[in-house]
């Protein structure tokens, strides 16, 4: 018997060989698959099917997937062996990672700047000419993290045991630094001198990055250890950079407020604007701010993981396959399928605009059940959603509608007084403002809601450009911001009920 199997991947048309009896967990991790409990069988995000090939399904299987599930092929990755050739159907996982382009004013200096945006999936770096603001190269990848977890929380309690939080910390160091490695060598730049770098991540990624012990994240009332900033030097990280070049990772705003929102609010310009606005970048940690120029408060809201798809019953990433676009015309579902063929499932951008399609066509009611005491709704066949589905979406949209309902309740604000609303991250630059809307997760008027774009990643790359911020740690702009533990408020639990309502 050869003792080497070929694995082929589809739709990617990547043939992997390997040895016999590999774990698939760690061939598959390279290529993007997310393994969201860590690896320890107790979900069913690591879901592969398999096209071809003999793949016995194992007790964590028949015990997590329906029986339906397992006679379609599909297993978990993190439970399969490579004992033979297989053919796998992996298309929910190709990765497509919110970069930035937008143009921003600065004061030009010499040499080369590079930013970074460390998120808790993706990671994106971007090198500069500080000179005259054109990037010189972008690098994309998977967070490597991610093996250990596909949310904060997963990785926070990986980190506590024994040498987590070195593991954490060196994957990201080594990936971030072959990054950027990598787009000097390709820059063709000889000469130009690496000046400094800016780095922004949300709290939890701060805190592996810097080698912060992360405890006082695991628990109330979940304010980081350090605030930051952190500055380090090449051979701090063991990287081979320049070794004069300034490595700052932007300091957090409070609780699971992290850098990356701040690079957002200076980005968007938030701390300056003389009308009140708000930002919003909704993900499985949602974090919104409001406010204007006298002042600006800050939250962080536990949505759960539905925007991005996960733990919907047909539930994927924005990838092939993925219905990313309903809409109702003339009483009728029309839908748009991410790289134009046969829908595979739906993504939360599809999620939210099949629940405002319910809503219209008065399938579901405003307190999120079916309005015939049916169990699911067939949208586009196959993809269907099931009563548990709205309800998912139902609790990730009242966490974020309750905690922008706090924050305008303590500056005594109401909706109508927002004159923008930005939206930030991938979710927040796909979904339709009508829909969200419509569904109570944004209580204003959707001409008012604008997408912003990785408005984390073009705000350390505006950071480049003033030194004098990085070195200060943007302590002026921190000290206008106010963090609001949404969990101390006693107002939160109603909110949080209320808003978990449909519109009517």
């Amino acid at each position: 018997m050869p003792d080497r199997v070929r694995i082929r991947l589809e739709p990617l048309g990547e043939t992997i060989e390997c040895e016999r009896g590999a774990a698939l967990e760690d061939i598959l991790f390279e290529r993007g698959l997310e393994f969201p409990c860590g690896g320890l069988g107790r979900c069913r995000g690591c879901r592969i099917r398999v096209l071809e090939g003999n793949l016995l399904p194992s007790p964590d299987d028949r015990a997590i997937l329906s029986a339906r599930e397992i006679a379609a092929g599909f297993r978990l990755a993190c439970r399969a062996r490579a004992d033979g050739d297989l053919v796998l159907d992996v298309g929910e996982w190709e990765a497509a990672i919110l970069s930035d382009d937008e143009a921003f004013s600065f004061e030009p200096f010499s040499g080369l700047g590079a930013a970074v945006d460390l998120g808790t999936t993706t990671i994106v770096a971007q090198l500069l000419d500080l000179s005259n603001g054109r990037v010189l190269g972008v690098r994309t990848a998977l967070n490597p993290q991610a093996r250990h977890g596909a949310d904060v929380m997963s990785r926070i309690q990986f980190a506590l045991a024994r040498d987590g939080r070195t593991a954490l910390e060196n994957l990201v160091r080594r990936d971030i630094g072959s990054m950027i490695e990598s787009l000097l060598a390709g820059a063709a730049v000889p000469g130009t001198p690496l000046h400094r770098i800016a780095i922004v991540g949300n709290s939890a990624m701060r805190h592996f990055f810097c080698g912060i012990d992360p405890s006082a994240l695991s628990r109330a009332p979940f304010e980081p250890a350090s605030p930051g900033p952190d500055r380090f030097l090449p051979a701090d990280l063991a990287w081979d950079l320049p070794p004069r070049c300034e490595i700052h990772f932007l300091p957090d705003l409070g609780g699971f407020v992290g850098s990356d929102v701040l690079a957002g609010i200076f980005a968007t310009r938030l701390h300056e604007s003389a009308a009140p606005a708000a930002l919003a970048d909704l993900g499985t940690n949602g974090e919104v701010v409001i406010g204007d120029r006298t002042g600006l408060l800050c939250a962080s809201a536990a949505a759960g993981p539905a925007f991005e798809g996960a733990r919907i019953s047909m539930g994927m990433r924005a990838a092939t396959g993925a219905i990313h676009r309903i809409a109702v015309t003339a009483g009728r579902i029309e839908s748009d399928v991410l790289g134009g063929g046969p829908p595979r499932g739906i993504c939360g951008s599809g999620l939210v605009d099949a629940a405002a399609a319910g809503l219209d066509l008065g399938i579901l009611r405003p307190d999120g059940r079916f309005a015939d005491s049916r169990t699911a709704w067939t949208v586009v066949p196959p993809v269907e959603i099931t009563q548990l589905d709205v309800r998912e979406l139902q609790l990730a949209k009242g966490a974020i509608a309750a905690g922008l309902r706090i924050l305008l309740d303590r500056r005594g604000w109401t909706p109508s007084t927002l004159a923008r609303v930005h939206l930030a991250g991938a979710f927040g630059n796909a979904v339709s403002p009508a829909s969200a809307v419509r569904i109570g997760l944004l209580p204003c008027d959707e001409q008012r809601i604008r997408p912003a774009g990785n408005a984390a990643l073009r705000g350390a790359k505006m950071a480049l450009f003033r030194p004098d911020l990085l070195a200060d740690g943007f302590r002026t702009l921190r000290k206008i911001v106010r963090h609001v533990a949404l969990a101390d408020d006693p107002s939160f639990l109603d909110a949080f009920a209320e808003s978990m309502r449909f519109p009517g």
